[in-house]
């Protein structure tokens, strides 16, 4: 049964998937503060994008729209790359404990985040992503330039070591800064345990094509990193040129972790929790994993977000505190 799995799905697979999706985002707008049921959220949705006019003071619409839907899909789409981000290097690398920020991105994402909540005192919501993107952009760069830069032969080894040295220099260079600037400290560790907090459909706009785009990318490398198991000699001589396959699936599963933590902040876990539990289901196959990866990361970070907004109501915990309890066990 394993080995048949491991090469396809059963058509009740990507049923059960169909309907999770669909059940996920519903019970993501209908719990909150407020309840909603399912059929005010049918006739708020169906309105707009009918174009009818919906009164202003209608609550409902406004929390369905403005509020609920936005932050719902904003979940799905960071859950989703998180996952196949996760999926991804831990083929490429062959590294069952690989996570999306493996070279460095949330300690660079982390430091750019923190420099702008100490400086940048007007117009801070608009930069503070900008400086987490470009933070956790040049923490890959660096780590892929020093790793390249080691013993030929040992590229794979040597980015992991390289990563983890550069987050270490740059998870320094940020609590230097916080312990000089200990009146944001609470700010900062607001965005580092992770939000999903939206003020309507700007972030997912901005954050979308980053996301759709590695996505496609990633996935159109599944079928490599089942060549990646079987070590990289073995790989050269089947044809396939490693270093530059590997180089693809590295720059978009960073580039498409950076979008997502710019505006969520770090939210570990999703990257290990979600292709082990499918690992245990569907196989090893990343033709199926990484598919599956793209929706049930989604599925999950938008299950985490219910319990972050429910769980301690009317307060909400931080999504990355729940997904560390999750995951840790």
């Amino acid at each position: 049964m394993k080995t048949a799995m491991a090469t396809s799905v059963p058509l009740w697979v990507w049923l059960a998937t169909a309907v999770a999706v669909f059940t996920t985002v519903v019970l993501g707008v209908c719990i909150g503060a407020v309840y909603i049921a399912p059929a005010e959220i049918w006739s708020t949705i169906t309105a707009q994008i009918s174009g009818e006019k919906l009164s202003e003071n209608d609550a409902y619409s406004t929390i369905i729209w403005q509020l609920r839907l936005p932050r719902v899909l904003l979940a799905f789409l960071v859950g989703s790359i998180l996952a196949t981000a996760g999926c991804a290097y831990q083929g490429a690398f062959r590294n069952p404990l690989a996570d999306p920020y493996l070279l460095g991105v949330s300690a660079g994402a982390g430091l750019g985040a923190t420099l702008i909540i100490v400086h940048a005192s007007t117009a801070r919501n608009f930069y503070l992503p900008v400086a987490a993107f470009g933070g956790a952009l040049a923490a890959v760069s660096i780590t892929y330039l020093l790793g390249r830069s080691a013993i030929s032969g040992r590229s794979s080894t040597a980015l992991i070591l390289a990563g983890v040295a550069v987050a270490s220099v740059l998870t320094a260079a940020q609590t230097l800064v916080q312990q000089q600037n200990t009146d944001v400290l609470r700010e900062v560790y607001t965005w580092i345990l992770g939000r999903l907090s939206t003020s309507g459909w700007g972030e997912l706009l901005v954050i979308t094509p980053y996301i759709l785009i590695c996505s496609v990318v990633l996935l159109r490398y599944r079928r490599v990193l089942d060549v990646f198991s079987v070590g990289d000699e073995e790989a050269q001589t089947m044809g396939l040129p490693v270093a530059r396959a590997r180089g693809a699936i590295i720059v978009a599963a960073s580039l498409g972790t950076a979008a997502a933590v710019s505006f969520t902040g770090l939210i570990g876990f999703v990257g290990i929790i979600v292709p082990h539990i499918l690992r245990l289901v569907v196989g090893s196959s990343y033709r199926i994993l990484l598919p599956l990866s793209v929706i049930y990361g989604g599925i999950f970070l938008v299950l985490a977000d219910i319990l972050a907004r429910t769980l301690l109501a009317p307060q909400e915990i931080p999504i990355g505190v729940v997904t560390a309890l999750l995951g840790a066990p």
